[in-house]
């Protein structure tokens, strides 16, 4: 008796194929979070002029050029072109890039030539292994693009090299289902992104990871109740932040340090390198039209006194000819331009010089730049004390804008008082105390109100460093914003980084209060990224053998650790009813080393392990609570029953686990040594489990009842 379906062979594939293809998408639905956080960063950059990169081999290619094409084409709807580039499409410049540097630069040369910061590169592979793919996503993070992948269903050096992965299909899955996958996740991609792009998007969406450097701020409280200037952006895109300002030339001369000089009792540095950058409110104006956390960047224009010497021309330069360009509306100037020179060996500065100046505004035309206010959403004012806020013309301008516009007033001890209605003016706290006299307040709190009163401002932040920030306005109480814990880091520059994210903020429409948080979270992570050197260093990677480059991510923990040669560790579990001894084992993971990763259960694997009436509390509130732990750096949630394709993805130095386990090799513990990884036991906090506190509690329950 022969088979009907073998005369029908494509029903025969269809038939045996469908399941593969059903599961490939069902876990694609089960990551959808995950999309439609991509295609909200992805409206926002292209939104603001970025750029997409797309590239993957074989039918990942194909895949690729699809997304490629109906962005720059439309999908559904009508809307502008948007600018992505398939980087395998070129094939003149793939063959002569393989030619010349071999086939795994193919792609990572293109993205070096194409990308700038804050563009996006999306990378495909089934696989996840191939050299060119994991070759691009290296480059691509180390030229500050967002890198996102489309992978097969496992853990992979791709996805280990990427920002963010979407795993498509399951075990076993053909290399034509997660293919086929790709297809389906790039088709709702794109419909989230034309979502965005149209509007219709509200609220937030939370994805399954939770991984920060720096341990997230909490959520936007409850806007304060003084009256706004409320202006909505004019359109997506369209945003302009005006900065005005004290600007200076930052040199950097980088070098090594082996000896001591034979004439005095000094370091000899022989340097290797010298770097420049703008400074002062050109950093500021720089910082703006990179974006922050959660906001795009924006079209920004600089007003500031600029000498007509080689100098100023340089640090024209360095602001119109920026990754991010800024423009430039120079007001006359007082002497040669500022210049700050600092000597810096292994990271460290070992003298600074400064010549020129004193910056100070002359011949000021009142009407120019009444003109350029007048096209801002929001003015930043930044202050570095060399005379612009004091010029009368300039503040006759600013209060006028003040009027119409939300300002922010970065002040400085030397500098202006802020002019009447700002928005919001963040001094930190010794700014604050000087502000506020001798016989002002002495907590931050009140000197954030009683500078809000005095100054006329509606909202006053006082920030204090790695305590948080503290918000007023007049006659209210304080709203305290804690800043997210930062082991180590350098602070110059944070707060030229918390202005600049509190007037995106508010460029894009948000309250103070939710300004403060947003900025409150980006000044720690730009702490924690090494301050203003780490980001110049990003800018401007050295060439030179030898020299290191200051390059932290700054929401990755596991990078910066391993940059800097330290250990390390994770631990993992349910934490379904976080106890006493959950906390005990915690805290001794983390004196192991030098960041404690949490590997935590999702509520399915947590289901699968304890049975269906667990878990009791969700995963994301579960990893938020750990997150919220000193000892903790970062969460990551995983699906399986066991941690071991989790780890394999992190491969830390150490896997601590409660000493309940004794007694029996733990599971993943071959997989961690394979790495040359440690498994290290705690000691077990007699008495507490969840299943005891769980039993407790119902047991209470029936006594009550």
């Amino acid at each position: 008796m022969t088979d009907p379906m073998q005369d029908r062979p494509a029903q025969q594939w269809l038939t045996g194929h469908a399941p593969e293809v059903a599961a490939a998408v069902a876990r694609l639905t089960a990551q959808a979070p995950v999309l439609d956080g991509w295609a909200r960063r992805l409206a926002e950059v292209l939104a603001r002029g970025g750029r997409l990169l797309a590239a993957g081999n074989g039918g990942s290619a194909a895949e690729a050029q699809h997304l490629t094409a109906e962005l720059v084409g439309r999908f559904e709807g009508e809307r502008r072109p948007l600018s992505a580039i398939a980087l395998h499409a070129d094939s003149s410049t793939t063959t002569a890039i393989g030619n010349d540097y071999g086939g795994e630069e193919v792609f990572a040369r293109q993205v070096e030539a194409h990308g700038r910061p804050g563009d996006v590169l999306v990378l495909l592979s089934t696989s996840g292994r191939s050299p060119n793919v994991v070759r691009a996503a290296e480059r691509g993070r180390r030229a500050g693009l967002h890198v996102l992948s489309l992978t097969g269903p496992s853990p992979s050096p791709l996805s280990r090299a990427s920002d963010e992965t979407v795993f498509v299909g399951v075990e076993g899955s053909s290399t034509s289902a997660v293919q086929e996958g790709h297809l389906v996740a790039v088709h709702a991609l794109c419909a989230a992104v034309d979502a965005h792009l149209r509007g219709e998007v509200r609220g937030e969406v939370r994805g399954e990871v939770v991984a920060t450097g720096v341990r997230g701020a909490e959520p936007a409280p409850a806007p304060l109740t003084t009256p706004v200037v409320a202006r909505a952006p004019r359109a997506t895109g369209e945003r302009h932040v005006v900065v005005v300002g004290d600007s200076v030339l930052d040199r950097d001369l980088l070098g090594r340090s082996e000896r001591i000089a034979p004439d005095a009792p000094v370091p000899v540095v022989d340097l290797t390198e010298r770097q420049e950058s703008p400074g002062g409110a050109g950093l500021t104006a720089l910082l703006v039209a990179a974006g922050g956390a959660g906001t795009g960047g924006t079209r920004t224009t600089l007003v500031t006194p600029l000498a007509a010497d080689e100098a100023g021309r340089r640090l024209r330069e360095g602001l119109e000819g920026a990754a991010d360009p800024v423009a430039v509306v120079g007001l006359g100037h007082q002497g040669a331009t500022r210049t700050k020179t600092r000597v810096r060996v292994a990271g460290q500065s070992l003298v600074r010089l400064d010549e020129g100046g004193p910056a100070t505004p002359q011949d000021v035309d009142g009407a120019a730049l009444a003109a350029v206010l007048a096209t801002a959403d929001v003015v930043l004012v930044s202050d570095y004390g060399a005379g612009t806020t004091h010029d009368p013309v300039v503040r006759a301008a600013l209060t006028e804008a003040a009027r119409r516009v939300p300002v922010v007033w970065d002040p400085h001890p030397r500098g202006g008082q802020p002019v009447p209605g700002c928005t919001l003016v963040s001094p930190n706290l010794s700014e604050a105390r000087a502000g506020a006299g001798a016989s002002g307040p002495s907590t931050p709190d009140g000197l954030a109100e009683h500078l809000a009163t005095r100054w006329g401002a509606q909202g006053v932040v006082v920030t204090t460093g790695a305590q948080g920030a503290w918000l007023a306005a007049p006659g209210s109480e304080a709203l305290f914003v804690p800043a997210p814990v930062v082991a180590v880091g350098d602070p110059c520059g944070a707060g030229d980084r918390f202005a600049a994210s509190a007037a995106l903020a508010l460029a894009a429409g948000r309250v103070p209060s939710e300004a403060v948080v947003s900025a409150v979270g980006d000044a720690s992570a730009w702490v924690a990224g090494g301050g203003a050197a780490g980001w110049r260093a990003l800018r401007h990677p050295s060439q030179e053998q030898g020299v290191p480059t200051v390059a932290h991510d700054a929401d990755d923990p596991v990078a910066r650790v391993r940059a800097a040669g330290g250990t390390v560790v994770a631990t993992g579990g349910c934490f379904d009813v976080l106890h006493a001894g959950h906390v005990a084992c915690l805290e001794a993971a983390r004196r192991l080393g030098d960041a404690l990763v949490v590997l935590v259960n999702s509520d399915a694997s947590v289901r699968r392990l304890k049975g269906p009436g667990r878990p009791v509390n969700d995963h994301g509130d579960r990893a938020r609570v750990l997150a919220a732990l000193d000892c903790v750096d970062a969460v990551v949630v995983f699906d399986e029953d066991d941690p071991r394709a989790a780890l394999d993805a992190l491969r830390p130095d150490v896997w601590a686990k409660g000493g309940d386990y004794g007694g029996a090799e733990l599971l993943e513990a071959p997989l961690v040594r394979s790495w040359g990884g440690r498994v290290v036991l705690l000691p077990y906090l007699a008495g507490r489990s969840t299943t005891l506190t769980l039993a407790r509690g119902a047991a209470l329950a029936e006594e009550v009842r």
